[in-house]
């Protein structure tokens, strides 16, 4: 069996214009607000994006250290998170502002796997919607994953059964890893 040469779909890492970083500013105001994208953009001279290399669009923001940052979603134009920029957010914003609120002891076992159930949710931010990417953090604030909400905020906190937040990140301990 001889070796397949592995298929890249996006571009070589390319620094980011002033257009481009105006437009991936943009959709952060939107999608989370003002403050918050002026924290996960603070100058374009540290992100480099990677492009489809089909559409040409954006796909991926990667900082300084080429580390993957934000994911540029095709089936809506919004971001996805990274451990990276969920704790941009955690330290940009007052809780419970773009957070799900667990408890301690939930929070060990989310870190090792599995979703978010309405039932372990202390306190959330009640503007959240079906879709939002939120971050999930403990009674001390402690981030210990990042994801998509599948139901509004309202109904997290109304609801004792069913999941609310499908996990997409984790961190094992509080940081980076």
């Amino acid at each position: 069996m001889r070796d397949r040469e592995e298929k890249q779909f996006v571009t070589e890492p390319q620094e980011l214009v002033d257009f481009d970083f105006i437009y991936l500013r943009n959709i952060a105001e939107y999608q989370f607000r003002q403050d918050i994208a002026n924290c996960l953009f603070p100058d374009k001279s540290i992100f480099f994006i990677q492009r489809s290399l089909n559409t040409w669009r954006i796909r991926n923001i990667l900082n300084k250290d080429n580390s993957l940052y934000l994911v540029l979603r095709a089936q809506d134009n919004l971001f996805s998170l990274t451990n990276i920029s969920a704790n941009i957010i955690k330290q940009c914003s007052k809780p419970p502002d773009f957070r799900v609120i667990i408890s301690n002891d939930i929070g060990r076992i989310i870190r090792e796997g599995g979703n978010v159930f309405s039932k372990h949710i202390i306190n959330i931010d009640k503007g959240l919607r079906s879709g939002d990417n939120v971050i999930v953090v403990n009674e001390e604030d402690e981030l210990i994953a990042y994801g998509r909400m599948k139901i509004s905020g309202e109904e997290a906190i109304e609801y004792k059964r069913g999941v609310a937040v499908n996990v997409k990140g984790r961190l094992k301990n509080g940081n980076n890893t």
